[in-house]
């Protein structure tokens, strides 16, 4: 099976798993929601779990915490690294919106959430959620095709 093939395969759970992600009001910039971006974090953290990742931690740091997870494959391998952020921008201002800030909306098959990662979090969530299937080993496990350690 090939990536694409994969990905139609488990088009409905990767979807389901990101939309989780969107709904969660992790602005980082405003303290009040300080509890919603910690809970960002742990979801991400139990997404790379998923994924197949051997070490997954919730870092502390002064601020938020550092979401991370590695999958070593083989120590003589390149290391591929992926990184973004899980935080989201304010859904200010509100009145030029027509959907709820947290509640992403599908259209022509674009997802629309009015506040969303930035491009490399998306990268990221891709790429921790579209490793595994919940019933079946990951597809880069039943592929071989993954020659690298990540982290």
């Amino acid at each position: 099976m090939d990536v694409n093939d994969y990905m139609n395969r488990h088009r409905e759970r990767m979807l389901d798993e990101l939309l989780e992600l969107l709904r969660i009001p992790s602005i980082s910039a405003d303290p009040s929601y300080a509890g919603d971006t910690l809970k960002c974090a742990e979801v991400v953290a139990e997404h790379l779990r998923k994924a197949g990742a051997d070490n997954v931690e919730v870092v502390p740091t002064n601020g938020y915490p550092v979401v991370y997870g590695e999958k070593l494959v083989d120590p003589a391998k390149p290391t591929v690294l992926v990184y973004g952020h899980y935080d989201v921008q304010p859904a200010d201002p509100i009145d030029l919106w027509d959907s709820p800030a947290f509640e992403p909306v599908i259209k022509r098959r674009n997802c629309t959430p009015r506040a969303r990662f930035s491009p490399a979090a998306r990268a990221t969530t891709r790429a921790s959620s579209s490793c595994t299937s919940r019933r079946s080993k990951p597809w880069w496990q039943r592929t071989k095709c993954l020659a690298t350690s990540s982290s």
